[in-house]
């Protein structure tokens, strides 16, 4: 308990420090939130285009979208605030950091993941955080304090599940220098998939992106649930209680899995 303690300590000493050295630069903060800001604004933008035209998704009106988007880019945003750094696992690879990374006392996914000086994830939250401010205005939610209690767990549940693609990209990134591949292909899977209700894929792949690709936990399931949804999904709906371990288990087993790369860590040349 005490090294656990120590290591998320030391975690957030780096992680602010990291912050702190960011906001040095003022015209980066600026083009860095707006950036964020536009990529993750215009994503809802798409939606609303999208409900503009046909009314209904699957059942879902616009306020159910725009619910479900912000609980979708909360759960994005608060990944990235925490461990944005292991997105850029193998370049730190590629550059000698990773090697300084792994000769210090401390736990290397801790290093890794305050390893950066990017704040475009506080365009992502700031987007996130209107976007689901708004629909909560609109969306039929009984906001009992269980139901306040579960959407924050399922919130971190669903950053969670996110975190655990890029922290097993990092593992495969020591084995393979340049993830680069792998990384878009599962950031736009996570990107595409968990962003409209399940309703819209066929029953099979319904079961797939619950059971083998658990990406429906990331916000669909649990949103379902906030908003008493009673669609005909081939899954059952209160799966989406499961969401938060759901997000424990994955990254717990990524974590694992990026560990046990580093004993066939043999460097770059440097």
């Amino acid at each position: 308990m005490a090294e656990l303690t120590r290591e998320v300590r030391l975690y957030l000493v780096l992680r602010a420090a990291s912050i702190r050295g960011a906001l040095q630069y003022r015209g980066n903060i600026a083009i860095m939130v707006l950036a964020g800001f536009a990529y993750q604004g215009s994503g809802f933008a798409f939606v609303w285009v999208l409900m503009h035209t046909f009314g209904t998704v699957a059942g879902w009106g616009l306020g159910d979208m725009a619910f479900l988007y912000g609980m979708r880019l909360l759960s994005h945003a608060v990944w990235l605030l925490l461990l944005d750094g292991v997105t850029h696992s193998d370049q730190s690879i590629r550059d000698g950091q990773f090697e300084r990374m792994l000769l210090r006392p401390a736990n290397t996914m801790s290093l890794l993941a305050t390893n950066t000086r990017s704040l475009m994830s506080f365009g992502d939250l700031t987007v996130g955080v209107l976007v689901f401010g708004i629909a909560v205005t609109v969306a039929d939610v009984d906001w009992s304090p269980l139901a306040m209690l579960f959407a924050v767990l399922a919130i971190l549940g669903g950053a969670l599940i996110e975190a655990s693609v890029s922290v097993a990209i990092a593992g495969v990134s020591i084995r393979i220098i340049d993830t680069w591949a792998f990384r878009m292909v599962g950031y736009d899977a996570v990107d595409k998939l968990s962003s409209y209700p399940l309703g819209i894929f066929g029953n099979g792949a319904q079961k797939l992106l619950t059971y083998a690709f658990p990406f429906a936990f990331i916000a669909f399931l649990p949103a379902n649930l906030l908003l008493g949804h009673d669609g005909d999904l081939a899954v059952p709906a209160w799966l989406g209680y499961l969401a938060p371990l759901v997000g424990i288990a994955l990254f717990t087993l990524a974590y694992r899995f990026f560990h046990r790369q580093l004993r066939h860590f043999q460097g770059v040349g440097h």
